[in-house]
């Protein structure tokens, strides 16, 4: 199993969109084992998108990410970075493909809804930046025997 990080930004929350977008994740069948709502303390914005530090969006991004409400979650499952990202789609919501919580939601390529880990050593990273251990939790769901094939597994 792998965990990959969510962010549902600022303008997902200010949407009122928290909920359809938690929706598609669970209807695909992938397990929340983390879930914060919370303001980004500026050092973590700034640690969280320290590779794009010196680009022309970097200040924007910051600032967007620190402007409202934020929930991080913690998704789990086989493959869940990949996975996520699909459900996520492309950056740009005019590009995105339809069916994907971007092309579904979204009409711009800043205020783009929601970030997704984009590899399992990112995924690493910012989760050990989001949640401490004890935040993550394991646990057992019935539901999984019907969600994964036993060859899966």
């Amino acid at each position: 199993m792998e965990t990959s990080l969510i962010i549902l930004k600022p303008d997902a929350v200010q949407r009122g969109l928290m909920g359809q977008i938690i929706a598609r994740f669970e209807q695909k069948g992938l397990r929340f084992v983390g879930m914060k709502f919370m303001m980004v303390p500026l050092e973590i914005a700034e640690k969280h998108y320290a590779e794009h530090k010196g680009k022309p969006f970097y200040d924007g991004l910051i600032q967007f990410v620190t402007s409202s409400p934020v929930l991080v979650l913690a998704i789990r499952g086989i493959d869940a970075v990949s996975v996520c990202r699909k459900l996520i789609g492309a950056t740009n919501g005019r590009k995105a493909e339809p069916g994907t919580i971007r092309g579904d939601f979204g009409m711009s390529g800043g205020f783009n809804m929601i970030h997704g880990s984009d590899s399992p050593e990112s995924a690493e990273r910012e989760l050990a930046l989001w949640f401490d251990a004890a935040e993550l939790v394991e646990y057992d769901r019935t539901i999984e025997k019907w969600v994964y094939d036993p060859s899966d597994l």
